[in-house]
């Protein structure tokens, strides 16, 4: 006979209870549905953490079907930077003998929301968030929504990047820190004029790189001109499209920093396209150190990320036991400097900058160049 006493199940009923609502709201609240006040959710949702409910079918259900499954979200598997982690999440799972199913959001907040939504509708066993979140306050409230009873049945949820207030488990990358170890690289390489290709501001991403990298110029006393801070889309054409831009509007840095290596990679073109050598005119750096970006003419300076790494992690951290506290894992980024950052050159007194191939003599009738000088000149935009 066995002597341990076990403790009574908590039921719908004692939810209800203590959160003084009906039973019936206290079940549409727990089951995800969303036409319910505020006021109540909260307090049903409040209740139920308190008394650790679980509704037994739902966690049965969970246990039964969700076993082998992991949900990933991201915001494009075609980016380099979430195939990469991407590809960490899997080999976590294949090694615990987990299938992963995936969804691309194209960065669009009501989709990662759908997302969940349907992910928990299949009972997977942890939902992971492996793009930036965003600051949207009503994304947070909606996401906080479907998290809630997930998690109350059962369910794990972890996120890669900062997530602000949804109380998740995180694999933190220090993109502030990177990109304040960034600026402090290319200041000692002696450049003192930058711009900035940046994402779109809702992105958590693009305000803790850009938060970062402003503040270490500002502690070296070095503002950033608004003219040359241009935002783009985080795709190699955004690059593109972000750079053709700054040109239009006159191009005063010597060192331009996209806040993503694939904006880079566009960037890159459009500089080229625009008779500018890097790091001959203008040198460029990104963040993330994409395979790409080091067989690239010239290699890329970027912040090194550990990719895959960033997945085995989140991938272990949603396996591990809930606690009452979310657990943050912090990941330092890595300076690399390439070929595409230099010292920067001589600027000429209005600060833009051109850059022109050498004409071949029976093209023109200007006299020849000095023997030994370089290519690329400076010239004033007339």
């Amino acid at each position: 006979m066995n002597n341990v006493s076990e403790q009574p199940q908590v039921t719908l009923d004692d939810v209800a209870r203590a959160a003084q609502v009906s039973p019936a709201t206290a079940s549409r609240v727990l089951n995800g549905a969303t036409k319910v006040r505020p006021d109540l959710r909260e307090r049903v949702l409040a209740a139920a953490a308190e008394l650790a409910y679980t509704p037994n079918a739902h966690a049965q259900a969970l246990a039964r079907a969700s076993s082998q499954t992991v949900g990933v979200i991201c915001h494009d598997i075609g980016d380099p930077y979430f195939a990469g982690v991407a590809r960490g999440v899997m080999r976590a799972a294949a090694d615990e003998g987990l299938n992963v199913i995936l969804g691309s959001t194209f960065r669009d907040p009501d989709r990662e929301v759908a997302y969940v939504s349907m992910m928990r509708g299949q009972r997977v066993r942890a939902i992971l968030l492996i793009g930036s979140g965003f600051e949207d306050r009503a994304w947070r409230q909606a996401m906080r929504r479907e998290i809630a009873p997930y998690t109350t049945a059962g369910g794990r949820v972890a996120a890669v990047s900062r997530h602000q207030d949804l109380r998740v488990d995180t694999v933190l990358p220090e993109n502030r820190a990177g990109g304040a170890a960034l600026a402090e690289a290319l200041l000692a390489l002696g450049h003192r004029d930058f711009a900035v290709l940046t994402g779109p501001p809702s992105l958590t991403t693009v305000v803790d790189r850009l938060g970062g990298f402003r503040d270490a110029l500002a502690k070296a006393g070095i503002a950033l001109d608004p003219g040359q801070v241009v935002e783009g889309a985080f795709t190699r054409d955004g690059g593109f499209e972000a750079a053709t831009e700054l040109l239009r509007r006159g191009l005063r840095a010597t060192c331009v920093f996209a806040l993503t290596d694939v904006m880079a990679v566009g960037a890159l073109t459009a500089l080229r396209g625009h008779g500018l050598a890097v790091p001959a005119d203008v040198s460029l750096a990104g963040f993330d150190d994409i395979p790409i970006i080091a067989d690239l003419t010239p290699p890329l300076t970027t912040v090194r990320l550990p990719l895959e790494e960033l997945g085995k992690r989140v991938m272990a951290m949603a396996l591990r036991p809930a606690r009452p506290r979310s657990r943050i894992e912090r990941v330092s980024g890595e300076v690399i400097l390439r070929e595409s950052t230099a010292p920067p050159a001589p600027r000429l007194h209005d600060g833009l900058v051109r850059s022109v191939r050498a004409v071949p003599l029976h093209e023109t009738h200007t006299p020849a160049l000095p023997a030994g000088l370089h290519e690329n000149v400076e010239r004033i935009f007339e």
